[in-house]
């Protein structure tokens, strides 16, 4: 049976996959992970600590994105969306 739920134990690329809205958050933190070869094998946590991203926020933004929700894409509060801010900082995965 197919899962309908995110579970934070998913693969990031199995995430991606079957939810393709989900790819949003990713890039609009700069994250790395489409395309991956790790992308397999890392959950949403690996992949927020090899970013220097809060988990916590980053699967806000992840859920909202797969339920749909049009305030999924909002501009960050502060400015300009992280990919408009240069590269990231402290990753480890390709930075």
């Amino acid at each position: 049976m197919r899962q309908t739920k995110l579970d934070p134990d998913m693969p990031v690329d199995e995430i991606m996959r079957r939810w393709p809205a989900a790819i949003r958050p990713f890039i609009r933190h700069r994250m790395l992970c489409i395309g991956c070869p790790i992308g397999g094998f890392h959950t949403i946590i690996d992949a927020c600590d090899a970013h220097g991203i809060d988990p916590d926020v980053f699967a806000t933004e992840l859920h909202a994105a797969t339920r749909g929700d049009a305030s999924a894409d909002p501009e960050p509060a502060g400015g300009a969306a992280p990919a408009e801010r240069g590269p990231p900082r402290g990753g480890r995965c390709g930075a």
